[in-house]
């Protein structure tokens, strides 16, 4: 699509790895970037595809997923406005080893690898922002391995939920609400969760008056109560 050279310099800054840059050298990188529109349900990529670039998604979501041999779905990622994916297979030279579909109507900034490397030959330091973000990427991962390992679905399951709540702080939390970023089937299949499962566990903790759920909505009525659910 045809786009403001202002607009992808406005785009660029919004991303970590590239937020430090001049203007000038901004320019350079935007010279090998593209917006990409894609309607709900078109597929960004396939297992397969050869990757010769990073996305970086402005507005919309996208499900990063694998698929097994007998057709089952798994959800790796989540992937929400002003996040990045697929840096790490495009320093590997290889092909996509996973799927991205849009989940609805989405905007994304593709970054190809010439521009990316061409930055790095500029200047060095900037291959520290992209091991950063790569690093933070792999942590996520070893984070998800730990959970899926050491937790029960319960506990993943309630960890989803509060991950954005502070029980640390004094006084009365109140009523948190919690929008689900996509269909609970999906949802449960980034937590390693049958939908079943899922579902089963949500009426529970409704049924004991510690979450109210209206379709996507859930509404936690005593987070700490939450939180210490299970336990014993």
């Amino acid at each position: 699509m045809r786009v403001n050279p202002q607009d992808m310099q406005r785009h660029l800054s919004a991303v970590p790895m590239f937020s430090e840059l001049s203007t000038h050298r901004r320019e350079n990188v935007a010279q090998g970037c593209k917006l990409r529109r894609f309607s709900r349900t078109e597929m960004v990529f396939r297992t397969g595809e050869q990757c010769d670039a990073f996305h970086y998604l402005v507005s919309g979501q996208v499900k990063l997923y694998v698929t097994s041999a007998s057709g089952e779905e798994k959800v790796i990622e989540l992937i929400g406005p002003g996040q990045s994916f697929a840096e790490a297979m495009m320093f590997l030279a290889k092909p996509y080893i996973l799927n991205a579909q849009a989940l609805s109507d989405t905007l994304l900034m593709t970054v190809s690898k010439q521009a990316v490397f061409g930055e790095i030959e500029r200047d060095p330091r900037f291959s520290m922002h992209m091991l950063s973000g790569i690093s933070h990427g792999l942590h996520q991962l070893l984070m998800d391995v730990e959970s899926y390992t050491l937790h029960s679905g319960l506990q993943r399951l309630i960890g989803y939920l509060l991950k954005d709540v502070d029980l640390d702080q004094s006084g009365n939390l109140g009523i948190i609400t919690v929008a689900l970023p996509a269909s609970k089937a999906t949802v449960a299949s980034r937590l390693s969760l049958t939908p079943e499962y899922f579902s089963r566990v949500l009426h529970q903790l409704e049924s004991d008056k510690l979450i109210e759920i209206n379709k996507r909505e859930i509404r936690l009525l005593d987070a700490r109560r939450l939180a210490t659910y299970g336990a014993h």
